[in-house]
């Protein structure tokens, strides 16, 4: 089990149950009580920790390794998953994976940023940065969906669009440009779901929905902290006060009316039970699935456009006293 920095005091209760368990196992004892009492320690320190998470603290949980990525959710949510390959244009962005999906007997387009569950497959997956070929395919598989009438559910999880000069040469802006505006006339529901990692037109590039959650320990910003701070300090050690002026957690985000709602995670974080975070998911998806369905896709679309003309709306106040 890897353990973050603040979670130190959990890491050396861990310890103590090892080094208990040892014991037990080899004077043959029973340990049960003592076992049972530290394993309520363990949880109530968790829930003290985690009900005061920091915005940084919140970024490094959407970063650890063990959290599940776009394919695990897939596979436990679903049957029957078909991966879709390819933009038709240059090649298939192994960064953007998608495909069709039973989800409680509905077939759902999924598409979804995969980093890579070890060091080998995260250079092959690029690290969860799309090239603008990803951004297209992601739009081929929307455009399938539509003509085919299946709702579409995209799973949110990158550091950013791939920066380099020749994702830049192909076309990176105008990429996920088409996609913003695509995506806002759909005529098949859209839900959007932050899974990890939220950050800038990568994540934005396929973040247009009916419906737009965020996983509770998650981000989404237009700007990670270490770039924000190296940006304005020169320096990546004012990161944490990036990360709490970004206002980039769900709760802010859903304070500020960017998305619609938060969906749950096991306490300690979706990598501490990755199968219980698949089945909240889950249920998450079939309750706005069931809602956004039957709706007329004219009323849907209307919305869909009302939702983001909303944000960042702001009334100006002229106080009293002063001319106007």
């Amino acid at each position: 089990m890897i353990f973050l920095d603040f979670e130190k005091p959990i890491a050396d209760l861990y310890e103590e149950l090892e080094k208990l368990k040892a014991v037990g196992e080899k004077q043959k004892i029973d340990i049960s009580k003592p076992e049972a009492e530290l394993n309520d320690k363990i949880a109530q320190l968790r829930k003290q920790i985690y009900e005061n998470l920091t915005g940084w603290q919140k970024v490094q949980l959407s970063r650890h390794p063990d959290r599940p990525y776009s394919l695990f959710y897939i596979e436990h949510m679903c049957e029957d998953f078909v991966e879709l390959h390819g933009d038709r244009n240059v090649r298939d962005d192994k960064a953007i994976i998608g495909g069709m999906a039973t989800l409680e007997g509905q077939t759902v387009m999924f598409i979804g940023h995969q980093k890579g569950i070890n060091t080998k497959m995260r250079q092959y997956r690029n690290f969860g940065m799309a090239n603008p070929e990803g951004y297209r395919k992601a739009m081929r598989l929307m455009k399938l969906a539509e003509k085919f009438n299946i709702p579409i559910v995209t799973l949110i999880d990158t550091p950013g669009a791939y920066p380099g000069l020749e994702a830049e040469e192909r076309g990176q802006a105008e990429a996920i440009a088409r996609n913003l505006y695509e995506m806002t006339t759909l005529r098949v529901p859209v839900i959007c779901v932050v899974i990890g990692e939220g950050a800038s037109g990568g994540a934005l590039g396929i973040g247009i929905g009916d419906r737009v959650f965020m996983l509770e320990n998650t981000w989404y910003s237009v700007i990670s902290p270490e770039s924000c701070s190296s940006i304005l300090w020169r320096s990546w050690d004012y990161k944490e006060v990036a990360a709490e002026a970004l206002k980039l957690t769900a709760a802010d985000n859903y304070r500020n009316k960017i998305i619609d709602g938060i969906v749950k995670e096991p306490l300690g974080g979706a990598h501490t039970d990755p199968e219980e975070s698949a089945r909240l998911l889950k249920k998450h998806l079939k309750k706005h699935l069931k809602e956004l369905i039957p709706m007329d896709p004219d009323e849907r679309i209307r919305l869909r456009i009302e939702k983001f003309d909303d944000m960042g709306v702001f009334d100006e106040v002229t106080p009293k006293g002063a001319n106007a």
